[in-house]
C-alpha cells in the first residue's frame, strides 16, 4: 500500500500495516462548526435575559398577591375585554411569523421580500398599539383604573410594561428596517436584523405568558 503522506504504524507480529494520518483526521472541529450559532449578538442576549427576568419577578408577584387576595383575582378577569387580549394575542403571534419570513428573505438574498415582512412586522405592531388604546379607554368607561383594586395594579403595571416593550421593539425593527432599504443587511450579512427580530420575539414570548395570567385563568 503506497501512503503520500502521514505516519506508518506496524502492529507487533503482524503484516506492515499503513495507517494514513492526515491534517483532517486530526483537525478537531471548531465550535462554531458543532454548535449553532446564537442568532444576533450577545448584547442583545443580555438585555433579553435582563428584560425576562425582570418580567419574571413581576410574574412571581402576581401570583403571590394571587395566593392572598383568591377572591379579587377570580373576579379580575371577568371584568377584562376578552375579546382585546384574544386579538392582541393573535397579532402578535402574526407578527412573529411576519419578523421570521423577514430572516428568512434576508437569508435567501430576498432583499425586497424582506422588505414587505418587516413593514408588515411594523403594521402588526401598530396594530398592537391601537387595540391597546382602545381596551384601556374601554376600561376607563367601565370604570376600572389602577387602583381599583391589587390585581388591576398589576394589570396596569404588566401590560403597560408590556405596550413600552413594544414600542422599543418597534423603533428596532423600524431602525433595522430602514438599514435594510439602504443596503447594510445582505444574506452574508444580517447580524443586526436577527438581533432585532430576537428582541420582537421575546416581546411575543412575554405576552403569551401575561394573556393566560390575567385574561384566562381565575
Amino acid at each position: 500500500m503506497t501512503v503520500s503522506s502521514g505516519t506508518l504504524l506496524q502492529g507487533k507480529n503482524s503484516p506492515v500495516e499503513t495507517v494514513l494520518i492526515t491534517p483532517e483526521v486530526l483537525a478537531v472541529p471548531s465550535s462554531r462548526s458543532v454548535s449553532k450559532e446564537t442568532p444576533g449578538n450577545i448584547a442583545v442576549w443580555i438585555l433579553i435575559y435582563a428584560e425576562l427576568f425582570e418580567f419574571a419577578l413581576f410574574f412571581l408577584a402576581f401570583l403571590i398577591a394571587k395566593s392572598h387576595y383568591p377572591e379579587v383575582f377570580s373576579e379580575g378577569p371577568l371584568q377584562l375585554n376578552t375579546f382585546a387580549g384574544t386579538a392582541n394575542t393573535l397579532v402578535l403571534i402574526t407578527s412573529s411569523f411576519f419578523v421570521a419570513k423577514a430572516m428568512a428573505a434576508i437569508k435567501l438574498g430576498q432583499h425586497r421580500e424582506c422588505l414587505i415582512w418587516l413593514w408588515l412586522t411594523l403594521a402588526a405592531g401598530g396594530v398592537y398599539c391601537g387595540i391597546k388604546t382602545w381596551e384601556y379607554s374601554w376600561n376607563e368607561a367601565a370604570g376600572i383604573g389602577a387602583r381599583s383594586n391589587t390585581f388591576f395594579t398589576l394589570y396596569y403595571y404588566l401590560t403597560f410594561n408590556h405596550l413600552l416593550h413594544v414600542l422599543m421593539g418597534m423603533c428596532t425593527i423600524l431602525f433595522v428596517t430602514i438599514r435594510t432599504h439602504l443596503g447594510v443587511y445582505d444574506a452574508s450579512n444580517y447580524e443586526g436584523l436577527e438581533s432585532a427580530a430576537s428582541y420582537w420575539h421575546m416581546i411575543d414570548l412575554v405576552w403569551i405568558i401575561i394573556f393566560p395570567l390575567l385574561y384566562v385563568l381565575r
